[in-house]
Protein backbone atom coordinates (compact mmCIF):
# COMPACT_ATOMS: atom_id res chain seq x y z
CA UNK A 1 0.00 0.00 0.00
CA UNK A 2 1.39 3.40 -0.98
CA UNK A 3 2.02 6.13 1.56
CA UNK A 4 -0.63 8.85 1.91
CA UNK A 5 -0.10 11.94 -0.23
CA UNK A 6 0.52 15.09 1.81
CA UNK A 7 0.84 18.67 0.54
CA UNK A 8 2.54 21.34 2.68
CA UNK A 9 1.63 24.88 1.67
CA UNK A 10 4.69 26.73 3.01
CA UNK A 11 8.29 25.99 3.95
CA UNK A 12 8.57 24.30 7.36
CA UNK A 13 11.56 23.65 9.66
CA UNK A 14 14.03 21.32 7.96
CA UNK A 15 13.82 18.52 10.52
CA UNK A 16 10.02 18.42 10.26
CA UNK A 17 10.19 18.36 6.45
CA UNK A 18 12.68 15.48 6.68
CA UNK A 19 10.26 13.53 8.85
CA UNK A 20 7.44 14.19 6.38
CA UNK A 21 9.61 12.89 3.54
CA UNK A 22 10.36 9.72 5.51
CA UNK A 23 6.71 9.01 6.28
CA UNK A 24 4.66 10.23 3.35
CA UNK A 25 4.47 10.93 -0.34
CA UNK A 26 4.98 14.60 0.37
CA UNK A 27 4.89 17.71 -1.80
CA UNK A 28 6.82 20.55 -0.16
CA UNK A 29 6.81 24.23 -1.04
CA UNK A 30 10.51 24.86 -1.70
CA UNK A 31 9.88 28.40 -2.99
CA UNK A 32 7.87 29.36 0.13
CA UNK A 33 5.57 31.43 -2.07
CA UNK A 34 1.98 31.29 -0.75
CA UNK A 35 -0.39 29.14 -2.77
CA UNK A 36 -3.17 30.81 -4.72
CA UNK A 37 -6.82 29.86 -4.22
CA UNK A 38 -6.65 27.69 -7.33
CA UNK A 39 -3.52 25.96 -6.07
CA UNK A 40 -5.19 25.31 -2.71
CA UNK A 41 -8.17 23.78 -4.54
CA UNK A 42 -5.81 21.54 -6.51
CA UNK A 43 -4.10 20.50 -3.28
CA UNK A 44 -7.45 19.41 -1.84
CA UNK A 45 -8.15 17.44 -5.01
CA UNK A 46 -4.80 15.64 -5.17
CA UNK A 47 -3.69 15.01 -1.58
CA UNK A 48 -4.99 12.93 1.29
CA UNK A 49 -3.93 15.63 3.76
CA UNK A 50 -3.32 19.34 3.23
CA UNK A 51 -1.12 21.13 5.76
CA UNK A 52 -1.73 24.89 5.58
CA UNK A 53 -0.55 27.77 7.73
CA UNK A 54 -2.59 30.52 9.35
CA UNK A 55 -1.95 32.72 6.30
CA UNK A 56 -3.63 30.31 3.84
CA UNK A 57 -7.25 31.33 3.26
CA UNK A 58 -9.27 28.13 3.05
CA UNK A 59 -12.52 29.86 2.22
CA UNK A 60 -15.89 28.31 1.51
CA UNK A 61 -15.13 28.58 -2.21
CA UNK A 62 -11.84 26.72 -1.81
CA UNK A 63 -13.25 24.02 0.47
CA UNK A 64 -16.27 23.41 -1.78
CA UNK A 65 -14.08 22.41 -4.72
CA UNK A 66 -15.41 19.32 -6.48
CA UNK A 67 -13.71 15.92 -6.47
CA UNK A 68 -11.94 16.45 -3.15
CA UNK A 69 -9.47 13.76 -2.13
CA UNK A 70 -8.31 15.34 1.13
CA UNK A 71 -9.94 14.21 4.34
CA UNK A 72 -7.88 16.16 6.88
CA UNK A 73 -6.48 19.69 7.14
CA UNK A 74 -3.56 19.89 9.56
CA UNK A 75 -3.25 23.60 10.30
CA UNK A 76 0.22 24.85 11.33
CA UNK A 77 -0.86 27.27 14.05
CA UNK A 78 -3.07 27.45 17.09
CA UNK A 79 -5.50 29.87 15.43
CA UNK A 80 -7.67 28.57 12.61
CA UNK A 81 -9.77 31.53 11.53
CA UNK A 82 -8.05 31.18 8.14
CA UNK A 83 -10.33 28.16 7.59
CA UNK A 84 -14.09 28.36 7.01
CA UNK A 85 -14.91 25.95 9.80
CA UNK A 86 -18.63 25.68 9.03
CA UNK A 87 -17.89 24.66 5.44
CA UNK A 88 -15.21 22.22 6.54
CA UNK A 89 -17.68 20.59 8.91
CA UNK A 90 -20.35 20.43 6.23
CA UNK A 91 -17.85 18.83 3.86
CA UNK A 92 -16.83 16.24 6.44
CA UNK A 93 -13.27 17.54 6.62
CA UNK A 94 -11.31 17.04 9.82
CA UNK A 95 -9.40 20.14 10.95
CA UNK A 96 -6.61 20.15 13.54
CA UNK A 97 -4.44 22.90 15.03
CA UNK A 98 -1.28 23.12 17.16
CA UNK A 99 -2.15 24.31 20.69
CA UNK A 100 0.00 24.34 23.85
CA UNK A 101 3.44 24.38 22.19
CA UNK A 102 3.56 28.10 21.34
CA UNK A 103 2.18 29.48 24.60
CA UNK A 104 5.34 30.77 26.27
CA UNK A 105 6.98 32.17 23.13
CA UNK A 106 3.89 34.14 22.18
CA UNK A 107 3.61 35.44 25.74
CA UNK A 108 7.28 36.45 25.52
CA UNK A 109 6.55 38.54 22.42
CA UNK A 110 3.61 40.19 24.16
CA UNK A 111 5.88 41.16 27.07
CA UNK A 112 8.54 42.34 24.62
CA UNK A 113 6.06 44.62 22.89
CA UNK A 114 4.76 45.90 26.22
CA UNK A 115 8.28 46.85 27.28
CA UNK A 116 9.16 48.30 23.88
CA UNK A 117 6.05 50.47 23.86
CA UNK A 118 6.35 51.57 27.49
CA UNK A 119 10.02 52.56 27.12
CA UNK A 120 9.73 53.94 23.55
CA UNK A 121 12.33 51.45 22.33
CA UNK A 122 11.39 51.59 18.64
CA UNK A 123 11.58 55.37 18.68
CA UNK A 124 14.97 55.20 20.36
CA UNK A 125 16.32 52.70 17.84
CA UNK A 126 15.23 54.93 14.95
CA UNK A 127 17.08 57.82 16.59
CA UNK A 128 20.27 55.75 16.57
CA UNK A 129 19.81 54.32 13.06
CA UNK A 130 19.12 57.76 11.61
CA UNK A 131 22.21 59.10 13.41
CA UNK A 132 20.18 61.77 15.18
CA UNK A 133 21.14 60.88 18.76
CA UNK A 134 23.18 63.68 20.30
CA UNK A 135 23.74 62.10 23.69
CA UNK A 136 21.95 61.58 26.99
CA UNK A 137 19.66 64.24 28.40
CA UNK A 138 17.11 64.21 31.23
CA UNK A 139 14.03 64.78 29.08
CA UNK A 140 14.80 62.47 26.16
CA UNK A 141 12.34 59.68 25.28
CA UNK A 142 10.75 59.54 28.71
CA UNK A 143 8.31 56.63 28.84
CA UNK A 144 6.28 54.79 31.45
CA UNK A 145 7.48 52.54 34.25
CA UNK A 146 6.23 48.95 33.95
CA UNK A 147 6.98 47.48 37.39
CA UNK A 148 4.00 47.65 39.71
CA UNK A 149 1.53 48.83 37.06
CA UNK A 150 -1.79 47.19 36.13
CA UNK A 151 -1.90 44.77 33.20
CA UNK A 152 -5.34 44.20 31.71
CA UNK A 153 -5.90 41.08 29.62
CA UNK A 154 -8.74 40.65 27.14
CA UNK A 155 -9.11 36.89 27.13
CA UNK A 156 -7.60 34.61 29.74
CA UNK A 157 -6.52 31.48 27.93
CA UNK A 158 -3.12 29.78 28.02
CA UNK A 159 -1.14 32.61 26.38
CA UNK A 160 -2.78 35.31 28.49
CA UNK A 161 -2.09 33.33 31.65
CA UNK A 162 1.55 32.82 30.63
CA UNK A 163 1.92 36.56 30.07
CA UNK A 164 0.25 37.23 33.41
CA UNK A 165 2.79 34.97 35.17
CA UNK A 166 5.70 36.82 33.59
CA UNK A 167 4.19 40.21 34.35
CA UNK A 168 3.06 39.48 37.90
CA UNK A 169 5.98 37.42 39.17
CA UNK A 170 8.63 39.17 37.09
CA UNK A 171 7.49 42.79 37.20
CA UNK A 172 5.15 42.88 40.17
CA UNK A 173 2.24 43.87 37.96
CA UNK A 174 -1.35 43.76 39.14
CA UNK A 175 -3.43 41.50 36.87
CA UNK A 176 -6.99 42.18 35.80
CA UNK A 177 -8.78 40.47 32.95
CA UNK A 178 -12.01 39.91 31.07
CA UNK A 179 -13.02 36.41 30.04
CA UNK A 180 -16.47 35.15 28.99
CA UNK A 181 -16.02 32.12 31.24
CA UNK A 182 -14.81 31.74 34.82
CA UNK A 183 -11.21 30.48 34.96
CA UNK A 184 -9.85 28.03 37.51
CA UNK A 185 -9.75 29.80 40.88
CA UNK A 186 -6.34 28.32 41.71
CA UNK A 187 -4.87 29.99 38.61
CA UNK A 188 -6.44 33.31 39.56
CA UNK A 189 -5.16 32.99 43.11
CA UNK A 190 -1.60 32.21 41.97
CA UNK A 191 -1.60 35.45 39.96
CA UNK A 192 -3.68 37.48 42.42
CA UNK A 193 -5.78 38.21 39.34
CA UNK A 194 -9.15 39.94 39.33
CA UNK A 195 -11.84 39.12 36.80
CA UNK A 196 -13.66 42.16 35.41
CA UNK A 197 -17.29 42.06 34.34
CA UNK A 198 -16.72 43.83 31.01
CA UNK A 199 -14.09 44.66 28.41
CA UNK A 200 -14.78 48.30 29.19
CA UNK A 201 -13.77 47.88 32.83
CA UNK A 202 -10.40 46.41 31.82
CA UNK A 203 -9.76 49.20 29.33
CA UNK A 204 -10.56 51.96 31.80
CA UNK A 205 -8.53 50.57 34.72
CA UNK A 206 -5.38 49.10 33.11
CA UNK A 207 -2.11 50.87 32.39
CA UNK A 208 -1.34 48.21 29.76
CA UNK A 209 -3.93 46.23 27.81
CA UNK A 210 -2.94 43.01 26.03
CA UNK A 211 -5.28 41.20 23.64
CA UNK A 212 -5.55 37.40 23.79
CA UNK A 213 -8.88 36.59 22.15
CA UNK A 214 -9.50 34.55 18.98
CA UNK A 215 -10.10 36.18 15.61
CA UNK A 216 -13.29 35.90 13.57
CA UNK A 217 -16.55 37.75 13.19
CA UNK A 218 -17.40 37.58 16.91
CA UNK A 219 -14.32 39.62 17.85
CA UNK A 220 -13.76 41.69 14.70
CA UNK A 221 -13.02 45.31 15.76
CA UNK A 222 -13.60 44.41 19.40
CA UNK A 223 -11.24 47.30 20.07
CA UNK A 224 -12.85 50.23 18.29
CA UNK A 225 -12.90 54.01 18.60
CA UNK A 226 -15.46 54.02 21.41
CA UNK A 227 -13.46 51.56 23.49
CA UNK A 228 -10.08 53.15 22.79
CA UNK A 229 -11.43 56.38 24.25
CA UNK A 230 -11.98 54.58 27.56
CA UNK A 231 -8.26 53.95 28.00
CA UNK A 232 -5.93 56.18 30.03
CA UNK A 233 -3.92 58.75 28.05
CA UNK A 234 -0.79 57.05 29.44
CA UNK A 235 -1.95 53.53 28.53
CA UNK A 236 -0.55 51.13 25.93
CA UNK A 237 -2.34 48.56 23.77
CA UNK A 238 -0.59 45.27 22.90
CA UNK A 239 -1.89 42.90 20.22
CA UNK A 240 -0.41 39.46 19.59
CA UNK A 241 -3.81 37.84 18.98
CA UNK A 242 -5.32 38.54 15.55
CA UNK A 243 -5.14 41.74 13.53
CA UNK A 244 -8.86 42.10 12.91
CA UNK A 245 -9.58 42.28 16.65
CA UNK A 246 -8.47 45.94 16.43
CA UNK A 247 -9.94 48.61 14.15
CA UNK A 248 -6.70 49.86 12.61
CA UNK A 249 -8.09 53.23 11.58
CA UNK A 250 -9.40 53.86 15.09
CA UNK A 251 -6.07 52.85 16.65
CA UNK A 252 -4.12 55.14 14.32
CA UNK A 253 -6.44 57.99 15.27
CA UNK A 254 -5.99 57.19 18.96
CA UNK A 255 -2.19 57.23 18.63
CA UNK A 256 -2.15 60.41 16.58
CA UNK A 257 -4.50 62.31 18.86
CA UNK A 258 -3.03 61.07 22.14
CA UNK A 259 -5.97 59.10 23.45
CA UNK A 260 -3.37 56.50 24.45
CA UNK A 261 0.40 56.73 24.81
CA UNK A 262 1.46 53.87 22.58
CA UNK A 263 0.85 50.46 21.05
CA UNK A 264 2.82 47.29 20.31
CA UNK A 265 1.60 45.16 17.41
CA UNK A 266 2.64 41.75 16.10
CA UNK A 267 -0.48 41.20 13.97
CA UNK A 268 -2.43 43.37 11.54
CA UNK A 269 -5.65 43.59 9.62
CA UNK A 270 -5.06 42.22 6.13
CA UNK A 271 -1.47 41.18 6.86
CA UNK A 272 1.13 41.10 5.39
CA UNK A 273 -0.26 44.44 4.24
CA UNK A 274 -0.76 47.03 6.94
CA UNK A 275 -2.15 50.52 7.00
CA UNK A 276 0.80 52.71 5.85
CA UNK A 277 -0.16 55.36 8.42
CA UNK A 278 1.35 53.09 11.10
CA UNK A 279 4.75 53.73 9.52
CA UNK A 280 4.39 57.47 10.12
CA UNK A 281 3.88 57.09 13.87
CA UNK A 282 6.59 57.27 16.52
CA UNK A 283 4.47 55.82 19.32
CA UNK A 284 3.93 52.34 17.90
CA UNK A 285 6.23 49.30 17.97
CA UNK A 286 5.75 46.95 15.01
CA UNK A 287 6.86 43.32 14.63
CA UNK A 288 6.22 41.00 11.63
CA UNK A 289 4.05 38.32 13.32
CA UNK A 290 6.88 36.80 15.37
CA UNK A 291 4.77 35.36 18.19
CA UNK A 292 5.83 31.73 17.80
CA UNK A 293 9.07 32.40 15.90
CA UNK A 294 11.61 30.40 17.85
CA UNK A 295 13.38 27.30 16.56
CA UNK A 296 12.00 25.17 19.37
CA UNK A 297 8.41 26.31 18.93
CA UNK A 298 8.20 26.05 15.16
CA UNK A 299 9.63 22.51 15.25
CA UNK A 300 7.18 21.60 18.02
CA UNK A 301 4.30 23.00 15.95
CA UNK A 302 5.33 20.90 12.97
CA UNK A 303 5.62 17.80 15.15
CA UNK A 304 2.15 18.49 16.51
CA UNK A 305 0.78 18.46 12.95
CA UNK A 306 2.67 15.22 12.27
CA UNK A 307 1.13 13.61 15.35
CA UNK A 308 -2.36 14.68 14.31
CA UNK A 309 -2.19 13.34 10.77
CA UNK A 310 -0.44 10.14 11.95
CA UNK A 311 -3.35 9.49 14.31
CA UNK A 312 -5.83 10.13 11.51
CA UNK A 313 -4.13 7.80 9.03
CA UNK A 314 -3.95 5.11 11.76
CA UNK A 315 -7.72 5.36 12.18
CA UNK A 316 -7.55 7.17 15.52
CA UNK A 317 -8.89 10.51 16.72
CA UNK A 318 -6.36 13.36 16.31
CA UNK A 319 -5.57 14.93 19.69
CA UNK A 320 -5.94 18.51 18.42
CA UNK A 321 -9.11 18.12 16.36
CA UNK A 322 -11.17 21.32 16.22
CA UNK A 323 -13.78 20.02 13.71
Amino acid sequence: MSNPKVIVTRKWPAEVEAELKALYDVQLNESDIPLTAEELKLALQTADAVLPTVTDALTSDVLNVENKRAKIIGNFGVGYNNIDINTAKAQGLIVTNTPHVLTDCTADIAMLLLLMSARRASEGERLILEQKWLGWKPTQLVGQKVTGKTLGLIGFGRIAQAMARKAHHGFGMKIIFFSPSQPDQTIMDSLQATRCETVEQVLSEAHFVSLHCPGGEATRHLINEKRLKLMRPSAHLINTARGDVVDSNALIKALKEGWIAGAGLDVYEGEPHLNPEFLELDNVSLLPHLGSATEETRVAMGNRVLANIAAFFAGNEPEDRVV
